[in-house]
């Protein structure tokens, strides 16, 4: 059985390592980590900051992945533009 398309296009997920690195964000999810007062930074609770942190590092971890596995167009450009007049419905009338 074959995921790919006519063109040589693949259909569905496609798996990368890189894809592995969101798991790293979902620890903010974990609120007993970091359900505390102290340490304070700057007068605000650990619970705040860790959080703060915790967006920070999703973004990066977000970004990093997004760049590493954007792909190449999977089809080429045809190499001949069509002819304006043969892209006009009309002419065939």
């Amino acid at each position: 059985m074959s995921t790919g398309k006519a063109g040589g296009r693949v259909s569905g997920l496609v798996f990368s390592p890189w894809n592995l690195l969101l798991i790293i964000p979902l620890w903010v999810l974990i609120t007993p980590l970091y359900n505390f007062e102290e340490p304070r930074l700057f007068g605000m609770p650990f619970f705040y900051w860790f959080q703060f942190a915790g967006i920070a590092v999703g973004v990066l971890c977000t970004s990093t992945v997004f760049l590493m596995t954007k792909s190449k167009p999977t089809t080429k450009p045809d190499t001949v533009q069509p002819d304006v007049d043969e892209l006009d419905e009309g002419s065939a009338r």
